[in-house]
């Protein structure tokens, strides 16, 4: 038996998580999905965030993996690691990892940990399963996925959003984040139910999910 701690970006990622990581690791494995208020950057010191009651995941992740790595040397033979799942964006992935590697080495002890990105952002996973999109959205306009590269640098959540969404990304960036961050949630919900596990044509997916299933 494992458990999982997963710290995500943002409330949509929690619920695309939620129901993936029982198809993914079982129903004997346990798990836990804590979200973030965004992304943030990794703070100078490395040591504390200017401010942990924002709740940004980059400002408080070298105190969060101390903790993690103090946490899990107590559960002795039991078995536990830390995943962190973020939007790449428009940042370098080699020079990004490095940079949450340097802040997991620093650690003493160090929690079993993994660095899984979507690519460009979480609605990569979404777009390259284009069945379960069809599913979840009968009405989909097929032209504007049809362009779409798997993980590709491209705009991504926009071009799903002019895709699924009446008016798309226009219509929404009108309405403000809020309203954003609420239709990215309800796509997580309509959308991840549908998706295959094996078929998914994202990279940055098949990743992750090997990383989850290579720790079991």
């Amino acid at each position: 038996m494992m458990h999982f701690d997963l710290l995500v970006e943002d409330k949509s990622g929690k619920k695309s998580l939620d129901i993936l990581l029982p198809r993914i690791i079982g129903t004997e494995h346990t798990y836990k999905v804590i979200a973030y208020k965004g992304v943030g950057r990794i703070p100078r010191n490395m040591k504390n965030p200017e401010d942990a009651s924002k709740r940004i995941l980059l400002e408080n992740l070298p105190k969060l993996l101390r903790g993690y790595g103090k946490t899990y040397a107590g559960y002795g033979k039991y078995k536990a690691a830390v995943i962190v799942v973020c939007d790449l964006d428009k940042k370098c992935l080699r020079a990004f990892k490095k940079e949450l590697i340097k802040i997991h080495d620093a650690c003493v002890p160090k929690p079993l940990a993994r660095f899984c990105f979507a690519i460009e952002e979480g609605e990569a996973w979404f777009l390259g399963d284009i069945n379960a999109i069809e599913k979840a959205y009968p009405d989909y306009d097929g032209k504007i996925i049809s362009s779409y590269v798997n993980d590709s640098i491209c705009d991504t959540w926009e071009l799903l959003a002019d895709a699924i969404y009446p008016g798309g990304a226009r219509k929404l960036k009108e309405m403000g984040w809020q309203t954003i961050g609420a239709e990215k949630s309800i796509w997580a919900e309509k959308i991840a139910p549908h998706m295959s596990l094996d078929k998914n044509k994202s990279p940055s997916f098949c990743y992750f999910r090997n990383k989850l299933t290579e720790l079991l």
